[in-house]
């Protein structure tokens, strides 16, 4: 059973149909005449528009998986994916979670938790709270001993959601019960933590897999460095400007921390990186990362399969020293925003859709001509995923698959991607995670 929609739905019922397996997908009211779900085996309608009632609700999936009787759960990402209780229930009723254990889910979903297994392992992190923040007092003795700018941050989730950034103590306090009251929205947690804002960095994560054996690998870095309101907007691999000797150190500090809980199944252990090339760990995610073809086509792996053949009891079939990452991939998220107005979100009827092709190019969606972008779910349209030999030809290759992507009836978020692929500071790699609220601002 898939327990997702939109893209990653249907990407996870491909991978199953190639690999033989049936699959069950789930859809809420606003999604019953979606076209991928004609894909699936079978569908099952588990509650309203709204994703509470419907692709977060637990008992309403697990009785969608009683009824078609499953053998196992992919969550995808989002919605119930990083949450322990899901994988609880799940492994409880004799389902199979692809993905990690509950417990392994319970300690790494927890960013506090989190930080103290990486500070525990001698892997550097950002300094900020050792514990969830739970009064006004505490947020601000933490914020003066770690000094401004400071970042609120969810504890659990990610997304962008529940962060918030503060300069002073009036913004400190004025921010921290919006930043609960979104963490509360989005992951039924309203716990968040304090760390330090660090200015002019890159972020880059890691792709991990492990198996039930002790065996775990990574599969390189990517660069996640351009993004809006903390979300990722452009993602590349490899990342362009760290060094051979730091993406090692990375590395290898992203399957240090792996080992630490004896993670299983697929994983992202992110990390800043600073203008003087130091690295600090800030998070795990335990599941597949949206960003996860650009890895796929650098490496030639189907993380996705991967992943079912590890809930399965397979052992890992790929050794750390024959994984050879070739080329340069980049991913440019569409979104039904508008960016030119606080990325809005724009539901509404696609009017054309016409996507780009050719070699090298990749388009991960479930939309069409004449589809409805939902207003109450993200706004996540497509992603279009390029490979080639190098960076230059990588790049050249995006804006022409960029220029020829149409969509038409809604404002997206092509036009920007455009801009951004084509602006010098992106082809000589001189980004920062501020940039595109930079751009926007002098644009």
């Amino acid at each position: 059973m898939v327990a997702n929609r939109g893209e990653i739905a249907l990407r996870i019922i491909r991978a199953c149909r190639e690999m033989g397996i049936e699959t069950v997908a789930v859809c809420s009211k606003a999604d019953e005449n979606a076209r991928y779900l004609e894909q699936a085996d079978f569908t099952v309608c588990v509650g309203p528009s709204e994703a509470e009632g419907s692709y977060m609700n637990i008992p309403s999936l697990i009785s969608a998986a009683e009824i078609t009787d499953i053998e196992a759960v992919h969550p995808g990402y989002g919605f119930l994916s990083e949450v322990g209780h899901f994988a609880e229930v799940c492994e409880s009723s004799n389902i199979v979670f692809i993905g990690p254990g509950s417990e392994v889910l319970k300690k790494l979903g927890n960013k506090t938790e989190a930080r103290k297994i990486a500070i525990a392992n001698k892997i550097p992190v950002v300094p900020g709270s050792e514990s969830v923040i739970k009064n006004q007092q505490q947020a601000l003795d933490v914020a003066h001993k770690i000094g401004y700018p400071v970042i609120i941050k969810a504890s659990s989730g990610g997304g962008g959601r529940g962060m918030r950034i503060a300069h002073n103590d009036i913004t400190l306090v004025n921010s921290l019960s919006i930043a609960q009251r979104e963490a509360e929205a989005a992951f039924k947690d309203s716990s968040i933590y304090i760390e330090k804002y660090i200015e002019d960095t890159r972020h880059v994560e890691v792709q991990i897999f492990g198996d039930a054996y002790g065996n775990i690998i990574h599969l390189g870095e990517r660069d996640c460095t351009l993004q809006r309101r903390h979300q990722k907007l452009i993602e590349e691999s490899p990342s362009p400007m760290i060094s051979e000797r730091l993406r090692d150190e990375i590395c290898k500090a992203a399957v240090k921390i792996a080992r630490a809980v004896n993670y299983t199944n697929a994983g992202t252990v992110e990390f800043l990186v600073d203008k003087g090339n130091n690295f600090y760990f800030i998070e795990v995610n335990t599941r597949i990362q949206v960003e996860h073809p650009v890895t796929e086509m650098v490496t030639g792996i189907d993380l996705v399969k991967q992943q079912i053949r590890i809930a399965y009891g397979e052992r890992l079939n790929l050794k750390q020293k024959k994984i050879v990452n070739q080329g340069v991939s980049i991913e440019c998220r569409v979104y039904a925003e508008d960016p030119r107005n606080g990325f809005r979100p724009q539901p509404g009827k696609i009017t054309m859709y016409n996507p780009p092709g050719g070699r090298g190019v990749r388009v991960d969606s479930h939309v069409y001509s004449g589809y409805e972008i939902s207003p109450y779910y993200d706004s996540l349209i497509s992603k279009l995923i390029v490979h080639q030999k190098t960076r230059e030809e990588a790049i050249a290759c995006m804006r022409r698959a960029l220029r020829e992507y149409v969509i038409e009836g809604i404002k997206t978020t092509i036009s920007l991607n455009l801009e951004l692929i084509a602006h010098p500071q992106f082809a000589s790699g001189n980004i920062n995670t501020n940039f595109v609220e930079n751009f926007l601002s002098k644009n």
